[in-house]
């Protein structure tokens, strides 16, 4: 994320559009010399880092986009420690307790640094000028630079180009995601993002015409939250990872801006997954526990002629969608689907159990870890108990498999 003073964006007939950056070699050579100015200050101070970073952007037309580039780095490369062997706190406690028994003075001041030093030393020892180094060595300008992980000069302007379009839906009160006919694989990642970053969200429409989510901003909740707004722009580098969707943000006009149209009552802001930005986020595992992925593996050891597919339709439920883990398919043409519920919070068990009832699908099996207390989330899986496979620890696919056989065994065969 970038502060507000370092977004540059413009506004045009109420749509606003975040600047970006074309990777042209004047770009990319001071992307390259902002990652060479926090190498060289590795094992420095912040405030020589700074120093460096200010002599660099004097004078420059460009200077919020260095400054830009230098936040990204110091909040996501670098790391920054209390240097010294000794505690500031403690530090300052004891000097300013030696002080107060000595006038004012040159002299004064060495001597408390030197009775301080030896009173410290107990631990470790301390000369004078350790003591005067540790003083205030806890204060952000004052830490360490330690350790710094360099970018590639692309990657850099990419992440710069991704946080001004994040630090515009900070903002946004309002948002609406089309997720276009795609893979089922691709709207389950999306849904399951959402739910991530805890976002609140209706869902419409089905997996062949598409979903649309209506999602609240953080400025529609209570007068705005920062800790949603938040959570709102860390979803958009999720958001990159899944394909064919539109994003329509609805936000409130700034008026700190001199050049802002004070007739702008609200501003719009779109995005779409061919607009070329990059992630910085990993790419997202195959499986989302340990569970799926410990029975996926048991599975494919297994000589039979069922065949376990992770690519699974959604099954839109009033109120919701349930997005099924797995769906075991037979050669002749059977098929059950696979909810594994393992650990999670009561509310989760409760909404799960819900949906599963709503969707009136008898052809889903419901794997349930022993470990959970469904009796105190208030779910009773009574009516689930044909489909139901209860496990501890590991789920054994050959359990689960008996009950497609049992599930499966009288319907007629495509």
């Amino acid at each position: 994320m970038l502060p507000t003073e370092l977004l540059m964006f413009r506004v045009r007939g109420g749509v606003v559009e975040p600047k970006r950056l074309k990777p042209t070699p004047g770009n990319l050579q001071l992307a390259q010399t902002l990652i060479r100015t926090f190498e060289a200050n590795l094992g420095k101070r912040r405030a020589d880092l700074d120093e460096d970073l200010r002599v660099l952007a004097a004078g420059r037309p460009d200077f919020k986009v260095l400054r830009g580039m230098a936040h990204l780095l110091s909040n996501g490369s670098s790391t920054f420690e209390t240097g010294g062997h000794a505690e500031p706190s403690l530090v300052r406690k004891k000097v300013f307790e030696l002080a107060q028994a000595h006038p004012p003075s040159r002299l004064r001041r060495d001597l408390v640094l030197e009775q301080a030093a030896r009173s410290l030393s107990n631990e470790c020892p301390l000369s004078a000028e350790d003591v005067a180094a540790a003083l205030y060595a806890d204060l952000p300008d004052q830490q360490t630079l330690t350790a710094f992980d360099p970018p590639e000069p692309q990657a850099l302007i990419e992440r710069w180009d991704l946080a001004q379009a994040q630090g515009v839906l900070y903002r946004a009160y309002s948002l609406i995601l089309t997720a276009r006919p795609n893979e089922p694989a691709r709207y389950k990642q999306l849904l399951k993002y959402t739910r991530f970053f805890g976002l609140m969200l209706t869902v419409e429409g089905d997996p062949v015409h598409g979903f649309t989510l209506t999602l609240d901003g953080p400025t529609s909740l209570f007068g705005g939250t920062t800790r949603y707004g938040l959570a709102l722009s860390k979803f958009l580098p999720a958001l990159l990872h899944v394909t064919k969707w539109d994003l329509t943000a609805t936000l409130k006009p700034r008026r700190d801006l001199a050049w802002v149209d004070p007739k702008d009552e609200e501003w719009q802001f779109g995005l779409t997954s061919e607009d070329g930005y990059v992630s910085h986020y990993p790419e997202p595992k195959e499986h989302d526990s340990a569970l799926e992925s410990g029975f996926s593996e048991r599975f494919v050891k297994l000589e039979t002629a069922w065949k376990l597919e992770r690519e699974v339709d959604l099954v839109p439920v009033p109120g919701g969608v349930i997005l099924p883990d797995f769906r075991l398919a037979h050669t002749d043409g059977r098929s059950v689907l696979v909810e594994i519920v393992g650990y999670w919070r009561p509310e989760y068990l409760r909404k799960k159990f819900d949906l599963l009832r709503k969707s009136g699908r008898q052809d889903v099996i419901v794997c349930v870890s022993e470990r959970l207390n469904l009796e105190r989330a208030g779910v009773d899986p009574s009516d689930f108990d044909e489909r139901l496979v209860w496990f501890k620890g590991v789920l054994n696919p050959k359990e689960v498999l008996a009950v497609a056989e049992r599930l499966t065994a009288e319907l007629p065969r495509p």
